[in-house]
């Protein structure tokens, strides 16, 4: 067997060991272009996790890597004048070129030949070999020859970043949050070697151009380092290796292989340095296609092994990559709006691989004091004693206006599709009253629909009736009399999402009969098969705005604590928001001012007749994930001017507008929009989407992406999900008093 490995970094080199230990008859050659004992950058880090994988691998090359470490287990924030320690990480640091040299040699040991000076622009004399591995870095040439069977996505971020070295020793791995005339400066810091630190620093264009950085050269850019980080650098002097201002380049591939070229390393992904995941994922790759070749009896099946084996873990790891990223090229958003207690822990979880609870496990001391932190100010907010006993942040009081919610969870507002001409029974007694006695803080009733016309299906609840108050008001008073919980309702009106089959019978399928006229901006339907809708003129705007009045007013007979206003998902008022589904010409189109028009015009009629000691919450999808449609940016300016008219709280949603969506799922995938909004708009926010743990909900509040977290299959999976949470954290959650034989009860398992 005959092996090319194009580029001689971490990827190849170890991928060559790994092969050649298997199959020590094979020739495996490694080709570089730099000379020997070149390289760019200086130090490399891996987790404790990640060596425990190269022990097995090689243990002759780990031996060797361990011995020529730094360790460390602490994280240093250095933010407005306060140091802040997390510990127990467990972290180490290697020089980036001694890596090499210990797997150059190791390679060479086992007999790769490994080759210098030789840059590679065409892989024509390795076309007869039985595989190519390119493995030649973030501009890879074999890659780009190839990019279109590749499927090569690169993303230039927009940050700019420097790369250098200092002799400054850091016994943890230190962030400096610098500020100066020219604007913020983050630094990531941590040695690597005796009297050798690496010290990357990262700045937004904008700043990086104010300080006059984008004309300055090596020599410059450093001289105004070494000014702007004096004091951290304690008389230490900032060391430059081809240190240029560079924009990190977000590197993924559809497609693994092509023939007999398999993709490695930065040429196939990449990850940003945030999480110091480059180097990992790079070794790691190199031990997935071993094991696939040895695993697999052709090469081709051992390329669709390695592809379909390590892509999952790759994603995952871009996924978490990405959003630490994204935390750090937005740091301006969390500088001087969080308390610095607040903004380390938001920092520290940025990338949502850390938790609460794992953080808890590495550093109890560290999240008891933010337990504390948090507990004390959510007092002070709720105008409630500070608590006595140890209090997860998930169990701190929040006040809206008049109404203190106990605790943070919420229950989503769920379609049920069980109503009777919008009236509702026994089934929404028990579901809302079972998850409410569960221990959530708010409960908000499903969808409840306006007016007849304004139902998604036949079965949605709705709020238009004298009898539905009455069969509303029932519910209220058993969430009040048995529960320590708040009830809301969701008002909305599904536009040209109405007069469909329910959900059980085809979701967003139209009637088979019965159908009722929908409406909406313009005449678009929300899928082929829907109906058009009427483009709304003046009457029928007066009209709706009349029915929400009136539904408010209901919602207040009813007993209800909040009410919510729909402007999500593609009903009524979302559809207003969207330019994708809103084409109007006249004073209700065009502009987002424009578009924000009559949904605006429908809060204000809620609130006029909503008590002011009852707060409203807006739900709103933050993003149509759709080019050309509604964006972050405009939810944060509907959120400002909500806010500006006596809106208390937005829920934050995505989505669901427009049927050619391409969203981006994942954990939490929508918080960022919710802690966008929170911080730009100055405004409370729930979050909603794939939240699913304790750890989860304890990590959105204290990192201040939320302030409640809303969660929906979860509770329809356990409606005393809140419970059994206080249960697993310890925190003593009384049950109700019919119930007192369960204190002290510990199911068994098995």
């Amino acid at each position: 067997m005959k092996i090319a490995c194009i580029g001689g970094g971490p990827a190849s080199l170890y991928f060559a060991i790994l092969m050649k230990k298997q199959r020590p008859e094979a020739t495996i050659r490694v080709v570089e272009r730099n000379p020997a004992n070149v390289t760019w950058g200086f130090g490399v880090v891996f987790s404790d996790a990640t060596m425990a994988n190269f022990a097995e691998a090689d243990p002759e090359s780990y031996r060797q890597i361990t011995e020529a470490f730094a360790h460390w287990d602490d994280i240093e924030t250095h933010y407005m004048g306060q140091v802040l320690v997390s510990r127990g990480h467990g972290f180490a640091g290697l020089s980036r070129l001694k890596l090499l040299q210990i797997l150059e040699a190791r390679a060479k040991d086992l007999g790769v030949e490994v080759v210098h000076d030789a840059n590679v622009t065409d892989i024509g004399e390795y076309r007869s070999w039985d595989l190519v591995v390119a493995g030649d870095g973030i501009n890879s040439v074999v890659r780009d020859q190839h990019k279109e069977h590749f499927g090569v996505d690169i993303d230039l971020r927009p940050n700019k970043f420097i790369w250098l070295g200092t002799t400054r020793p850091f016994g943890a791995f230190t962030f400096f949050f610098r500020e100066n005339e020219h604007g913020l400066f983050r630094s990531h810091c941590y040695q690597f070697e005796d009297g050798r630190s690496t010290f990357i620093i990262e700045c937004t264009e904008d700043t990086w151009r104010k300080a006059g950085l984008d004309r300055a050269d090596e020599a410059a850019s450093v001289a105004y380092c070494e000014r702007l980080y004096a004091a951290e650098l304690e008389g230490h002097p900032l060391i430059s290796n081809n240190s240029i201002w560079r924009s990190f380049p977000r590197v993924r591939n559809s497609r693994w292989h092509h023939g007999n070229v398999v993709l490695m390393g930065d040429a196939l992904h990449t990850a940003h340095f945030t999480i110091g995941s480059g180097t990992k994922l790079a070794m790691e790759d190199g031990i997935a296609l071993a094991a696939a070749i040895a695993a697999n009896p052709t090469l081709d099946s051992a390329l669709d092994a390695f592809e379909l084996h390590r892509r999952p873990v790759v994603d995952s790891l871009q996924r978490a990559s990405q959003v630490s990223m994204e935390w750090f090229e937005q740091t301006e958003r969390y500088h001087g709006r969080l308390d610095p207690v607040q903004f380390n822990f938001s920092m520290l979880t940025r990338s949502l691989r850390i938790t609460y609870d794992n953080l808890r496990l590495r550093d109890p001391e560290y999240v008891d004091g933010i337990e504390h932190w948090f507990a004390d100010m959510a007092a002070r907010q709720a105008g409630t004693p500070p608590p006595d006993r140890p209090t997860p942040p998930m169990f701190t009081p929040l006040r809206l206006r008049g109404m203190v919610l106990a605790n943070r969870v919420v229950v989503s507002p769920m379609c049920m599709y069980s109503a009777d001409d919008g009236t509702i029974g026994d089934f929404h007694l028990v579901h809302l009253g079972s998850r409410a006695m569960g221990g959530a803080g708010l409960v908000i009733a499903e969808m409840t629909d306006v007016s007849p016309e304004g139902r998604i299906t036949p079965g949605c609840a709705g709020l238009y009736k004298p009898e539905h108050a009455t069969a509303w008001k029932r519910v209220c008073d058993f969430v009040h009399a048995n529960s320590e919980a708040k009830i809301a309702v969701q008002l909305g009106h599904a536009g040209r999402k109405g007069s469909t089959r329910l959900i059980w019978d085809g979701m967003d399928q139209p009637l088979d009969h019965g159908n009722w006229p929908v409406m909406g901006p313009s005449p678009i339907a929300y899928r082929p098969a829907n109906q058009v809708p009427k483009a709304m003129d003046r009457a029928d705007m007066d009209k709706v705005l009349a029915d929400f009045a009136h539904a408010t007013r209901l919602a207040e007979q009813a007993g209800f604590d909040m009410v919510e206003v729909h402007f999500a998902h593609g009903y009524l008022l979302s559809t207003f928001l969207s330019p994708l589904t809103n084409h109007r010409t006249d004073e209700y189109g065009g502009s987002l001012e424009n578009r924000m028009r009559f949904p605006l015009e429908v809060f204000r009629a809620v609130r006029e007749v909503w008590p002011a000691a009852k707060p409203i919450s807006v739900r709103i999808s933050a993003t149509d994930w759709a080019e050309g449609g509604f964006t972050p940016e405009d939810g944060v300016e509907v959120a400002r001017r909500l806010k500006e008219l006596g809106c208390d709280i937005i829920d934050v949603s995505a989505g669901q507008v427009v049927a050619e969506q391409k969203p981006v799922y994942g954990r939490l995938f929508q918080t960022p929009f919710a802690d966008r909004i929170r911080l730009e708009a100055g405004i409370p926010t729930m979050t909603v989407g794939n939240v699913q743990s304790h750890a989860d909900v304890n990590t959105i509040l204290a990192a201040g992406r939320a302030d409640l977290c809303v969660l929906a299959r979860t509770h329809l999976f356990d409606p005393y999900w809140t419970r059994h949470a206080a249960a697993e954290q310890g925190y003593p959650m009384p049950w109700p008093k019919q119930y007192a034989s369960i204190d002290g009860f510990v199911p068994r398992s098995g």
